[in-house]
């Protein structure tokens, strides 16, 4: 309400006031885009986190318009194939459904292999000089391993056919492994390690499945060089009688068999074994042909004690004092291996680091092989109370 200026009276026409809405409206669609973007995504992960995972399986054979499959646990099953998979092949990678286990799609094969099983060095670091002590086997292992690699041109020359296979026998901590890392290193070879307990699987098939892979594994990285340590755990003489899981160990054997059978002579691969128990091992594994070559490693002589104590101690701060015959007459009294000699200098250095020094003595030696032959007894001590 206002006042009119003439009559000084109140004026009943109330005042026209005027608003102005400015709109952006190509702002709003551009959020309202945005927005249904967003809502668009999250309905889409939300659908992924609702559709059940695929199975991955594997072609055995083909049977009329279906398959059989092979699933994870080793089982087959005969299934139908969706309408839009095609080129299917024996030994193809596919995905299934898990409730009617039909094929949706074949998948590229896996190319990786179960590579965290086995420990692969593209060149050890190992070498010969590493090695104290075992010259004759140097030589040896050096002749049927290291020679058909660089020079096969003198085998065919001849005419002969190198050994297939090297077995490397004896205590344990002798150096067997390390022979194996140095003559890889020396031949420029690729080295696959693997123990014998880890082919040993659970279900059926799939140890031997692991052996084909690790000799595919080998073909593709040639020149390379398969260690198999502990083979007496896969290797061992076979019974007629025995538990579904003695054989699947058999099965797993007669696969290594097979694939040493397969081996050419001066092919880019070789099979390095070694074992504790040479006693045990399948007639099958060591005949001519197969294991044709077996090197005794023994434990160290006096010669070879002083090369390894001179090996281990080259880089460590020794009191002029020590008088060295007298350590390494004390190691061969107690028939030390090259580990246990490994040991003897690494626990002497501990020693002078307790009392702070820098300098080892005399002293920390003898401490040093009394601890390391006191530790022996007890070990043995405790497989007595536990298998004897």
């Amino acid at each position: 309400m206002s006042t009119n200026p003439e009559n000084g009276k109140a004026d009943n026409t109330s005042d026209s006031i005027v608003y102005d809405y400015t709109v952006n409206t190509a702002e709003l669609e551009e959020e309202n885009q945005l927005l249904r973007q967003s809502v668009a995504q999250l309905r889409a992960e939300l659908d992924r986190y609702r559709t059940p995972p695929l199975m991955v399986c594997e072609l055995s054979e083909q049977i009329e318009e279906g398959w059989v499959i092979k699933i994870p646990n080793g089982n087959k099953f005969y299934t139908t194939v969706g309408k839009d998979v095609s080129g299917l092949q024996t030994g193809d990678t596919v995905l299934c459904e898990q409730k009617n286990l039909s094929i949706v799609k074949k998948i590229a094969a896996d190319k990786k292999f179960n590579v965290e099983q086995f420990s692969i060095i593209s060149k050890p670091s190992i070498t010969f000089d590493d090695i104290g002590g075992l010259a004759e086997q140097i030589n040896e292992i050096k002749e049927v391993v290291e020679l058909p690699l660089k020079k096969p041109e003198l085998f065919r020359e001849l005419g002969i056919q190198p050994p297939k296979g090297v077995l490397l026998y004896g205590e344990p901590g002798t150096g067997k492994t390390l022979l194996a890392k140095a003559v890889a290193n020396s031949s420029d070879a690729c080295f696959i390690e693997i123990t014998g307990s880890e082919l040993v699987q659970k279900f059926i098939g799939e140890g031997a499945k692991m052996i084909k892979e690790i000799f595919q594994l080998a073909r593709e990285r040639a020149p390379s060089i398969i260690f198999i340590d502990e083979i007496d755990a896969l290797a061992s003489k076979r019974i007629e009688i025995g538990t579904s899981g003695e054989r699947e160990v058999q099965r797993t054997f007669m696969q290594l068999l097979a694939e040493l059978d397969g081996f050419k002579p001066l092919g880019d691969v070789k099979l390095i074994a070694a074992t504790n128990r040479k006693d045990i091992l399948d007639p099958a594994i060591v005949r001519p042909g197969r294991f044709d070559r077996l090197i005794h490693i023994p434990l160290p002589d006096e010669d070879g004690i002083r090369g390894i104590f001179t090996i281990h101690t080259k880089s460590m701060k020794l009191s002029p004092k020590i008088n060295k015959d007298a350590v390494i007459a004390r190691i061969q009294e107690e028939n030390f291996t090259g580990a246990e000699i490994r040991a003897v200098c690494t626990e002497a250095g501990y020693l002078a680091i307790r009392e702070d020094r820098t300098k080892i003595e005399q002293k920390d030696f003898e401490e040093a092989i009394t601890k390391v032959l006191r530790q022996e007894k007890e070990e043995g001590a405790d497989y007595l109370r536990m298998f004897g």
